[in-house]
């Protein structure tokens, strides 16, 4: 995988993330004026740890996860 770091129609930098098939698994879904500030997004996604939680929103009630298995 990589990311790729690319101007669009209105000239703001964006990214996404590519598998080696070419098709694009995730993006930056808006644009950035500087390409600091784009580069900063990467890094923000590349330092995420692994255990950053899944939450599925597919459920009608979906809540967040709780730490200690705390629930309202």
């Amino acid at each position: 995988m990589r990311f790729e770091m690319y101007r669009d129609t209105v000239g703001e930098y964006r990214w996404r993330l590519k598998h080696e098939n070419g098709n694009v698994i995730a993006d930056s879904g808006e644009g950035y004026r500087k390409a600091v500030d784009c580069r900063h997004g990467i890094m923000i996604i590349t330092s995420l740890p692994g255990t950053t939680p899944v939450v599925d929103m597919t459920t009608q009630y979906a809540e967040p996860e709780l730490e200690n298995s705390e629930r309202w």
